[in-house]
């Protein structure tokens, strides 16, 4: 049996449901948290001392978020990357998208120690192995690899930048790729751990966002597992957190010392007797762990 790992009072951080939130991001320097509603279109931003909200509405499915060195937010949606100025709420266009946008989306992402902006698609048919895996560097889009997967998720970087870190939502497969930083260039997938696909009783859910730790253990959201996972990075389960949710999107390490959680879940589309049982679904949660994360890199212009 996977041991329960000890934490705090998990409580929701913000108790307004999304229909499906998305990646978290902790603003090192605002100690602010970010995250997106992607079928509500909107980039939310929370100030856990005050409790004071904000959001901005998208005219496409904002996806994935990177906090920019100049200011201001990096976000990747359905139409392609764009700046988004917190501060008059202004978006201005960086890449168009380089898929057909009637098919696929961009999805789950993150920065690189270099200041390059990684961010996986995902096929709209959730049938077709074709997804990408797109990266932003200095405002030009190019894509590192295709096919493979269907769903990407789970981007993290090894704190040695020597390791890429992905997931395949719809096989079940975490896996992992060498990496060079110095060029950002990827090496061929191995896979890291394969989760039981057969919804039996022993379905455990299957692996959503994820992030690395202070420890170089990696943590993943369980998407209809209804709890985070603490991994070694060769695969090997360390730890299990439950949640009072079905299912998490993703989760980022925050707080001035790195050691509260937030989790962002998932609304949308879930059963009416699952949401009557998990009230807290969509709702962004928080919880204090033992154990501390790691700042997330800005994107470099």
């Amino acid at each position: 049996m996977t041991p329960i790992l000890t934490v705090g009072a998990i409580s929701p951080a913000f108790a307004t449901p999304m229909l499906l939130g998305e990646c978290p991001l902790w603003h090192p320097q605002q100690q602010l948290l970010y995250w997106v509603d992607i079928p509500g279109r909107a980039v939310h931003q929370l100030n856990p001392t005050n409790g004071s909200h904000q959001q901005w509405a998208m005219a496409s499915e904002p996806t994935a978020l990177a906090w920019s060195a100049t200011g201001g937010l990096i976000v990747a949606s359905r139409s392609g990357f764009a700046h988004l100025n917190t501060d008059n709420g202004t978006l201005t266009p960086i890449a168009p998208a380089s898929y057909d946008t009637g098919k696929a989306r961009c999805n789950d992402g993150r920065c690189d120690a270099a200041g390059r902006f990684w961010v996986g698609t995902l096929c709209d048919s959730r049938e077709l192995p074709a997804a990408e895996m797109l990266c932003l560097e200095r405002g030009q889009l190019k894509q590192v690899w295709q096919g493979g997967m269907t769903v990407s998720n789970g981007l993290a970087f090894a704190a040695d930048q020597k390791t890429l870190f992905h997931a395949d939502t719809t096989s079940h497969q975490i896996r992992r790729h060498t990496f060079d930083v110095a060029q950002g260039s990827v090496g061929p997938a191995q896979l890291m751990h394969q989760f039981n696909s057969t919804k039996d009783q022993s379905y455990g859910g299957r692996p959503d966002g994820a992030a690395i730790d202070s420890e170089g253990a990696y943590w993943c959201a369980m998407y209809e597992g209804g709890c985070l996972l603490r991994m070694t990075p060769g695969g090997e389960i360390l730890q299990k957190i439950p949640l009072p949710v079905r299912c998490p999107t993703m989760l980022a390490f925050g707080g001035a010392d790195l050691k509260t959680l937030y989790i962002t879940t998932a609304s949308d589309n879930r059963p009416a007797d699952e949401l009557v049982q998990y009230p807290l679904s969509g709702c962004v949660l928080t919880l204090q762990v033992p154990v501390a994360g790691r700042a997330e890199y800005p994107y470099l212009p």
